[in-house]
């Protein structure tokens, strides 16, 4: 046959390296794909909910589902609802379908098959009695009209039928509504980041055979209590010194009840006067010898009191380079890293310390958050991708000498805060150290917050005493953060000009799911 019929049916194993090949051209334009694994955790979860359209055998589009039970109060993350994309949410006393993901091969556009796929999902919701059907929907078609007008003016048109959107125009076609207009629930640069919610009510639900004790979805944690510590540098004599003080703010984060711990950049250098001068030429390389006592000791404290442990940085050889590195370790007790990717000249010229590279973004039952040590949060461009590939919190382990020094980190960490709407945590060394490599320490824990009405008026959550043992804490509320970054008295990241300027990463953000 010149023009086979298209063929709609639920997803096989065997259907899914077919699958990954139509997700993948489909969004090509898209930075975040799914894998062979996704689709495996998708088809276990919910198998009636996954549907494929053939085409004279071959695999050409797609539709996932879930059933979930939503508070309609809240606007919810697609990672929220899907559970990462594991679709572990899935509820079968929920009442709403929720369409998480539809893709078309290129090759096989206006041809009907999202009609074909959304007949599918209509199935379901008769099949289930099921309320409604909802999903999220890209704006691929807004880039061409960023600037000229808001998202909000763009979808409105495109309601109106005087413009035309891609995936918009095929989600009103298929008979959904769109409920509102959202931003920043996932990064899509096709889209700048705006979606629309969308809903699709079925005419033949019925409510009095569906009383069911189902609770809404409810989020993940939305406030985390942090403690940023203002490391005290003393004469030491072993590396039992250096655990013994680690312990102790490791203590006070757990007897305060926090959910995070931020230790200052390289505080482990207070090794340096272990070292006879004789080796003052070698002792960077003696700091880094101890990296497994390091990743060892906190790997172990972190499971131990289920805290997440931002252990400042330390150094770290590699095929005989010296990185510094900052790691994290969570309560499940493993360990995860990211390199400070901008060295300082003193970096440089006392211990030959090398650029890394590479960004990422924590991915926790806490919201997502970034970590950048010291000289990067002077860099906005760094906060920034960070902030598009879903951060909310930034946390800052530095090291400076004197006060000017440190006021270029917290002025800079402030400003972050401010142009990206996040929580920036910044915790530091104090104190002196007899070794000519690190004499002298000026520091103070700080918790940053945007500057607008919902904030602290001095845009500070908490601080330390300056240049004084001791931490810094304060509560982190998410809910809050969302709720000022759609409807504050500024939107750095919706008002920004795309259309005027650009910012892309040479290597896509890394996201990494901790737990």
């Amino acid at each position: 046959m010149s023009n086979p019929k298209p063929k709609l049916r639920r997803w096989r194993e065997s259907d899914i390296a077919a699958l990954v090949e139509v997700h993948n051209a489909a969004y090509s334009d898209y930075s975040s794909h799914y894998d062979a694994r996704s689709f495996e955790l998708q088809l276990a979860a919910f198998p009636e909910g996954q549907l494929l359209v053939e085409v004279g055998g071959r695999v050409v589009a797609y539709a996932t589902s879930i059933i979930v039970q939503l508070d309609p109060n809240h606007t919810y993350s697609y990672d929220e609802i899907t559970g990462g994309g594991s679709y572990s949410t899935h509820d079968p006393t929920g009442d709403t379908l929720y369409g998480a993901d539809i893709a078309v091969h290129p090759d096989f556009r206006r041809r009907g098959l999202t009609s074909v796929l959304y007949g599918g999902r209509k199935r379901l919701l008769k099949r289930y009695n099921l309320q409604r059907l909802v999903a999220y929907g890209r704006l691929p078609g807004y880039r061409d009209h960023q600037g000229a007008m808001t998202a909000e003016e763009y979808v409105e048109a495109c309601v109106s039928g005087k413009l035309r959107d891609p995936a918009l125009s095929a989600h009103l076609k298929a008979g959904f509504e769109v409920k509102r207009v959202v931003f920043d629930l996932f990064q899509d640069p096709s889209s700048m980041d705006w979606q629309t919610y969308l809903e699709m009510p079925n005419p033949e639900y019925r409510s009095a055979k569906r009383r069911i004790a189902g609770a809404p979805l409810h989020r993940p944690v939305r406030r985390a209590r942090v403690c940023a510590a203002q490391y005290l540098f003393r004469r030491i004599t072993s590396w039992s010194d250096i655990a013994e003080a680690a312990t102790f703010f490791v203590d006070v984060a757990d007897e305060y009840h926090c959910h995070f711990l931020l230790l200052p950049e390289l505080f482990t250098m207070q090794l340096l006067c272990t070292l006879p001068e004789a080796e003052a030429d070698r002792a960077a390389y003696h700091v880094a010898e101890q990296l497994e006592r390091y990743r060892a000791l906190f790997s172990e404290l972190a499971h131990d009191r289920q805290l997440y442990i931002i252990a400042g940085s330390t150094l770290e050889e590699r095929e005989g380079r010296l990185y510094n590195v900052a790691h994290l370790f969570t309560p499940s007790g493993k360990c995860f890293t990211q390199d400070k990717l901008h060295i300082t000249p003193s970096e440089r010229r006392e211990w030959n310390v090398y650029p890394g590279r590479g960004v990422k973004v924590f991915a926790s039952p806490f919201g997502r958050f970034g970590i950048q040590v010291c000289y990067d949060v002077e860099f906005p461009e760094l906060s920034r991708l960070q902030a598009l590939a879903g951060a909310e919190t930034i946390y800052v382990p530095f090291s400076t000498d004197d006060r000017k020094a440190y006021q270029r980190v917290r002025f800079c960490a402030a400003a972050r805060a401010i142009e990206n709407y996040v929580y920036v945590v910044i915790a530091g060394n104090v104190g002196n150290l007899p070794s000519r490599n690190y004499l002298i320490n000026y520091g103070q824990a700080a918790i940053l917050t945007p500057s607008d009405v919902a904030f602290p008026l001095s845009a500070c959550a908490g601080e330390g005493q300056a240049n004084m043992e001791g931490v810094a804490l304060a509560d982190l509320d998410f809910e809050v953060l969302l709720q000022q970054r759609e409807a504050g008295s500024v939107r750095p990241l919706r008002d920004r000009r795309p259309d005027l300027y650009a910012l892309s990463g040479e290597y896509p953000v890394e996201v990494v799911h901790v737990s």
